[in-house]
């Protein structure tokens, strides 16, 4: 895509420097986050905000705008991890969060390479990128929304105090 805008491949390749350089803070900062605070809303605000970058009139097709794109967005790349997983313990319980975690990872490759297939496409019948960048953007808005209608996880009180209610 940069070099349909004119930025060589050097200089592209080089926007991707801070942005790893970046991935490993923000998931060590995330994770202290989810262990802080309600992990749907920072699923809503990772998601959210990665959608508003994905937008590329937000930040243009400058070197100097794709390297504020490639650094916002480098921001939340790992971030989303950490509160996925809790939020997945919470909700399934410690003893299948890793079997569910497994399947929400399997699903989420399933979408990344739906979403390599559909940004090609995109370029080879459209001559642009901008439709999947659209597209990507919009789909990341939809699962901030649906990140807050997950509900809060069922009390299980009892199970601290050693007790048993229903049946259990």
């Amino acid at each position: 895509m940069c070099l349909d805008f004119g930025i060589p491949q050097v200089q592209a390749a080089s926007l991707l420097a801070p942005w790893a350089c970046s991935i490993s803070s923000h998931h060590f900062v995330s994770g202290w986050l989810s262990d802080r605070y309600d992990n749907r809303w920072l699923l809503f605000w990772y998601y959210g905000l990665r959608g508003l970058s994905l937008c590329p009139a937000v930040h243009g097709f400058s070197f100097y705008g794709l390297s504020l794109f490639a650094m916002f967005y480098g921001l939340d790349w790992i971030a989303t991890v950490p509160p996925t997983v809790r939020l997945t313990a919470q909700r399934f319980g410690p003893e299948r969060a890793n079997l569910v975690f497994g399947w929400i990872f399997a699903g989420h490759q399933l979408g990344a390479g739906t979403a390599a297939f559909g940004a090609g496409l995109s370029r080879t019948v459209l001559a642009t990128y901008l439709p999947a960048f659209f597209a990507a953007g919009a789909l990341c808005i939809v699962a901030a929304l649906i990140t807050l209608a997950i509900s809060r996880p069922p009390s299980r009180w009892w199970r601290d105090l050693g007790g048993m209610t229903n049946g259990e």
